[in-house]
């Protein structure tokens, strides 16, 4: 997968203005904590997670949407008329229909003849949704388009640290499976691509590759339908499987987009990952051979944001510290599924 004419012409970001601390959740869990006799800080010890963010109670994901999206727009300097495909990448929506980027393309403004739909992949939805734009771009279809979702990770905290209370058949062994629901955060992120030819930045993305390892696809999985009956969703994750197969499914797809692009690790200069927590970053950089220096961690102050996670990350990156010509980005991204989509751009 190469791109010629593709560039990245802005990434935004909105955080939540509530701040969760890991001690907190710990609080509210005491009871169970002191039953099972487990330690307090066990939870930023596992994840390395300080603390993430959540939106206001019942907050949609598309209302935050549309202030990403025209906070990206306007970086990008493009006029709203010249966006083609407008796809809305998060893990939460609205609703089932219709699809939440339409109510997202009416609140930004653009022309009616963008197209306009979800995608949904777990961790991945804006990787991807990034690619259909990025494809259309190529193709000559459209001349640019904007990619943006919004995770919200308060319902299914709550609700995971609601079920733990009530649950009295709980134990050390089966608490394990909920650990990972207790790090997801809130946030928001936007990405604008357009043609080389209308660029003016120059950040070019080149392109990539993709695997899946769908026999893990049962790792992590969870919904409203498997939640407590009130609404709210819950997850069960297999950390430690999941860690394991996530490497080395993430090893197998660096090794395929080096080929690619014909890179090699030490020609990177900044790697933007999918934020999990501390453990897996430290294993994924060992495994890829990448310097954990030039990595830009997020995930201990922001939980994990699912689908934001990575373009997030990359949007702070590069307000932190704008890219310089020459540089070369490593975008390594990874959802349960398993599926795996990583991509480089180059800044003249």
């Amino acid at each position: 997968m190469r791109y010629h004419n593709v560039c990245i012409e802005a990434a935004a970001h909105l955080l939540p203005s509530h701040v969760i601390t890991s001690d907190q959740i710990e609080e509210r869990l005491a009871p169970v904590y002191q039953r099972l006799g487990l330690p307090a800080g066990r939870l930023e010890l596992m994840t390395g997670i300080r603390e993430r963010r959540w939106w206001d109670p019942g907050v949609l994901p598309g209302t935050v949407s549309v202030q990403t999206a025209r906070l990206a727009l306007q970086q990008s300097g493009l006029s709203a008329d010249l966006i083609g495909a407008l796809v809305h990448g998060s893990v939460c929506r609205d609703r089932m229909e219709p699809a939440t980027a339409a109510g997202v393309h009416h609140g930004a403004g653009l022309p009616a003849d963008c197209l306009v739909l979800d995608v949904s992949n777990a961790c991945l939805g804006l990787l991807n949704g990034l690619l259909l734009i990025a494809d259309q771009i190529e193709l000559g279809r459209i001349r640019a388009g904007i990619v943006v979702g919004t995770e919200t990770g308060r319902d299914l905290v709550e609700g995971t640290i609601d079920s733990l209370l009530q649950d009295t058949a709980l134990t050390r062994q089966s608490i394990k499976s909920a650990f990972a629901s207790l790090t997801i955060g809130s946030g928001s992120a936007a990405i604008v691509l357009c043609d080389r030819r209308l660029s003016r930045t120059g950040h070019r993305l080149l392109g990539g590759a993709w695997l899946s390892d769908s026999a893990a696809h049962q790792l992590c999985a969870g919904g409203v339908e498997a939640g407590g009956g009130d609404g709210r969703p819950r997850m069960e994750t297999d950390s430690e499987a999941l860690l394991h197969a996530g490497i080395a499914l993430a090893q197998q797809t660096w090794q395929k987009t080096q080929h690619v692009l014909g890179w090699q690790a030490a020609d990177v200069t900044r790697v933007f990952t999918h934020q999990v927590g501390r453990q897996h970053r430290t294993a994924l950089m060992q495994r890829l051979n990448l310097d954990p220096a030039l990595d830009f961690p997020t995930v201990e102050f922001l939980g994990n944001t699912g689908a934001a996670a990575l373009p997030m990350a990359l949007s702070l990156g590069m307000q932190a510290e704008p890219p310089r010509s020459g540089e070369r980005f490593a975008l390594l991204g990874i959802g349960s599924g398993l599926n795996s989509v990583m991509l480089g751009t180059a800044h003249s």
